[in-house]
């Protein structure tokens, strides 16, 4: 997607060799703007598939399904919490446990039940795709509930991490708006654009 390659270049920046900091515009700071165009970008490359609710994980996915929801036609939105202790007592909710590579901690991530119905067709919309855990870990909870991942949407993949090469191996699509190849001295790397 053009737009947030630009914004990625122009004002995003790489910490070391495996951070990458785009908090200007997309999960600290929010270009509304470019957060709309990015939930078109998704529904145009989902749109061939029933979607039903648009999932994410709290806090810095939501700004993206919620514009993804809205060119979907205001489909629902779910966000699963984050604990650092597991739900053992409540059967009320679905939980997977996942491990955070931004923030280098382990997290349990729950979804009360009644709102993931069995049978939906669900789209999980993140922000990063690093080593893959948080998206796994949302279709897990999809498959707990007896539900179906329409697809993954990534704003930006961390292409020299495994997330998505092992997402798109377990068979999941796997639609990532712009990949980072590297960080050289602070400088965000990009994949050449396959399509706009």
């Amino acid at each position: 997607m053009k737009e947030l390659r630009e914004a990625i270049l122009k004002q995003g920046f790489g910490i070391g060799h495996d951070i990458v900091k785009v908090d200007m515009f997309l999960n600290h700071r929010l270009d509304i703007a470019l957060l709309t165009n990015i939930g078109q970008a998704f529904h145009e490359a989902f749109r061939d598939q029933p979607v039903d609710m648009i999932l994410t994980i709290e806090a810095s996915g939501i700004a993206a399904a919620i514009t993804t929801a809205q060119a979907f036609g205001n489909l629902p939105v779910i966000f699963a919490k984050k604990s650092k202790t597991t739900s053992t007592l409540n059967n009320d909710v679905y939980e997977a446990k996942v491990y955070s590579f931004t923030h280098r901690t382990e997290n349990y991530i729950r979804i009360a039940k009644n709102y993931l119905p069995a049978g939906s067709n669900v789209l999980i919309i993140d922000d990063f795709l690093a080593n893959g855990e948080a998206a796994e870990g949302l279709a897990e909870i999809v498959r707990q509930a007896g539900a179906h991942v329409a697809g993954i949407g990534i704003c930006i993949e961390k292409g020299f991490q495994e997330g998505g090469q092992k997402l798109r191996k377990e068979g999941y699509r796997v639609v990532s708006l712009a990949t980072v190849t590297g960080i050289d001295n602070g400088k965000l790397q990009l994949a050449d654009a396959l399509e706009d």
